[in-house]
């Protein structure tokens, strides 16, 4: 398989089916493929909060880490697939949403 580099270009909030949401920096394609694990019951909702944020260092940061550790979900997708942050990953998205005033 092809390895995907994805920019990263919007902030999104995602709900879970418990009710418990958070915050996950995408692009279109994956606030598409969220879109329809919502429609197949994966997740409950998804909400795009900003687009075209600047792509900061703190972007680019979590941008590398995402495109090394996860592959973009296709259309067959059959579960909702979290990116799970390291706590150092965790705190540079607290950044990027303080850059961009959210949170």
């Amino acid at each position: 398989m092809e390895k995907q580099h994805e920019v990263l270009t919007l902030i999104e909030e995602i709900t879970r089916n418990d009710g418990s949401s958070y915050y996950e920096i995408g692009n279109m394609v994956h606030n598409g493929r969220a879109e329809l694990a919502a429609e197949r019951g994966y997740i409950k909702e998804v909400r795009i909060l900003q687009l075209n944020i600047p792509h900061s260092k703190n972007v680019i940061k979590y941008e590398n880490f995402i495109n090394s550790h996860y592959q973009m979900q296709d259309e067959s997708m059959d579960h909702w697939e979290e990116w799970k942050r390291t706590p150092e990953m965790d705190e540079v998205v607290k950044a990027i949403l303080n850059e961009n005033h959210i949170g």
